[in-house]
């Protein structure tokens, strides 16, 4: 029978269980809060992001979610430095021109910081000059730090960012630095 875990990632933990860094280097790590046999992550979510990381025991499953030719969508909050106009909203919606090339669109609402979001540590900067909004945003592709470079691109730098949703599972029901088994 296949494992499917959902764990909630908190931020500064890498996607690995083991730290191939720098000699001395001390990054947190799966291992630190996951201790099943033979499970990987399905995809990768940078050590500055938080929320749903998917792990497996079935390669097959790894690569529909992983590989961008599956279109596996996943949804995430970000917290963006300023108000985006209308404009940046319609780019991030048509796409953006990033070094790597054009962007598939994305799916992109206003929202209100989530409910019962929990406390990042360290917590993000705040400056009492900028304003900070929130964006929901549902891409299907997943080139490196892609919801940052989209943002930034659009002049809303990216200053938390949380995966709510891949594919079908969710968040929902699991604590910041938990685990549960589907």
């Amino acid at each position: 029978m296949t494992k499917i875990i959902l764990f909630n990632k908190p931020f500064g933990v890498l996607s690995q269980f083991t730290d191939k860094g720098t000699a001395g280097s001390a990054h947190r790590t799966l291992s630190e809060f996951i201790d099943v046999p033979d499970v990987y992550a399905a995809g990768r979510l940078d050590k500055d992001s938080e929320g749903l990381l998917v792990l497996t025991d079935n390669g097959r499953l790894q690569s529909r979610i992983s590989d961008p030719k599956f279109k596996t969508s996943k949804t995430y909050w970000v917290q963006v430095e300023g108000v985006p106009s209308d404009a940046c909203l319609q780019d991030l919606r048509n796409g953006v021109r990033l070094k790597d090339g054009m962007t598939r669109p994305a799916d992109v609402k206003q929202m209100d910081e989530p409910v019962g979001l929990w406390p990042r540590n360290p917590p993000v900067r705040f400056r009492k000059t900028v304003a900070d909004s929130w964006l929901e945003i549902t891409i299907s592709e997943g080139r490196n730090r892609q919801v940052r470079r989209m943002t930034a691109a659009v002049g809303c730098p990216t200053l938390r960012l949380v995966r709510y949703r891949v594919g079908e599972w969710t968040i929902d029901g699991v604590a910041n630095g938990e685990w549960v088994a589907v």
